[in-house]
């Protein structure tokens, strides 16, 4: 199965049936070949509307959320995103579509190597991945514009919300890792945090420290 036209077609139409409706985001993912990311036993399923198993225990999240985290993150080009849990690499690869630069954190070591070589493999030269502790974020390059988790915490992390910019908006799943978890946007302004809440979701949790391989 390849990316054509016509595959590329009813990708697009998932998506907006779902709610993806951001021009500029559906023409990201559409420039964005899924099936780089998804390799192995579910090569073949790289374009259906649902999660897949990847290395490490992980998931590439199915092609709907990503677009409306996305969404919901609404970047601008100048924006500076952090992004953390790298998996497959795909949702970094959507997020440098649209934004100046971004950082990635993974606690996997295989999974960032794996991303990284993708991302050299399509020419992307805007994303920074490495390996870290993600929950602390990434201070060095604080503050951020735009925040992406794609791992659920039981609580927005303190570490990420003091290196979002004012005006910065970030995007996470909350809540426990064996009940369903709500996905959230927070937004700094002058006089503190504003919480909308987006939608039901199922990630894997939030993990302090680096993975054992």
């Amino acid at each position: 199965m390849t990316f054509d036209a016509a595959t590329k077609m009813q990708f697009l139409y998932a998506l907006r049936s779902k709610g993806v409706t951001d021009t500029r985001v559906l023409t990201a993912m559409e420039q964005v070949d899924r099936a780089d990311y998804v390799k192995g036993t579910f090569a073949d399923r790289a374009y259906d509307d649902m999660p897949l198993p990847i290395a490490c225990g992980q998931t590439i999240s199915q092609p709907s959320v990503v677009g409306l985290m996305t969404q919901a993150l609404q970047i601008t080009p100048r924006d500076k995103v952090l992004e953390i849990g790298t998996g497959s690499g795909y949702q970094a690869a959507i997020l440098s579509k649209l934004a100046r630069r971004v950082y990635t954190v993974d606690r996997y070591r295989r999974l960032v190597q794996a991303a990284r070589a993708v991302f050299e493999a399509n020419d992307i030269t805007n994303i920074t991945a490495f390996t870290a502790d993600g929950s602390h974020g990434f201070a060095e390059q604080a503050p951020f514009d735009r925040i992406l988790l794609t791992a659920a915490a039981e609580d927005p992390p303190g570490p990420l919300l003091a290196q979002l910019r004012v005006g910065g908006i970030m995007v996470l799943p909350v809540g426990q890792s064996d009940a369903v978890q709500s996905l959230i946007r927070v937004t700094r302004t002058e006089t503190g945090l504003e919480y909308d809440e987006l939608r039901a979701v199922r990630f894997v949790p939030l993990l302090e420290g680096l993975g054992q391989e």
